[in-house]
């Protein structure tokens, strides 16, 4: 694992489970859709009939809706939201919520942050291609900017696109924390929020 001392000059994060906390539960929403569980909802719902699709997506959507209505800020999410902006640090949400459920979110929590790409925006995570979408926007090599989230998909869409990853670990048992992130490659691995705003003074960021 890289020691944490690059050079970013852009940071994007997931939303759910990174600056916002979600309470959506996979497990009965893949069983209400009829996705089996080791599958991955979107692309299992991507490749049925029409229909069935719409239907489905309907139910995602839903669901989302109420999580989002219930959705609170990660602690230490706005202080280092609120950093960055002194930083003069561009920011920008890549998240696999649909636009409506991520900006109802978003509005909710009082985020400093404007600009939102969802699975309405491009195809969703592991695909790297929203992510590539801000680097080119931004005019930054995908190098120079982090990735940050919670999930394995998360790494998985860094890693991608050539962009470090940050793994947050909070919501893992205290044991796999660590083993979680290497597993999966991540570039690095913080508890939570807080200890990544830590971090960031020993970082070079510069706009």
């Amino acid at each position: 694992m890289q020691s944490f001392n690059n050079l970013f000059k852009g940071v994007i994060f997931d939303l759910d489970g990174t600056l916002v906390s979600s309470s959506l539960d996979f497990k009965a929403l893949k069983q209400a859709v009829g996705c089996p569980l080791d599958q991955d909802i979107l692309a299992f719902v991507q490749q049925l009939p029409t229909e069935r699709a719409k239907k489905a997506h309907k139910i995602i959507t839903q669901a989302e809706h109420l999580d989002a209505l219930s959705a609170r800020a990660m602690s230490g999410a706005l202080a280092l939201l609120d950093f960055l902006l002194l930083q003069q640090i561009p920011t920008a949400i890549v998240t696999r919520n649909s636009r409506q459920a991520a900006e109802l979110k978003i509005e909710r929590c009082a985020l400093p942050i404007d600009l939102i790409l969802s699975r309405d925006d491009g195809p969703a995570k592991p695909d790297p291609s929203c992510l590539l979408a801000l680097a080119k926007l931004w005019q930054l090599p995908p190098s120079q900017i982090a990735y940050v989230g919670d999930h394995h998909y998360d790494i998985q869409a860094a890693k991608r696109a050539g962009m470090p990853s940050v793994l947050l670990s909070e919501q893992r048992a205290h044991g796999e924390q660590k083993t979680y992130g290497e597993q999966h490659g991540a570039s690095y691995i913080f508890r939570d929020l807080m200890a990544l705003h830590r971090a960031l003074p020993s970082i070079s960021l510069c706009a």
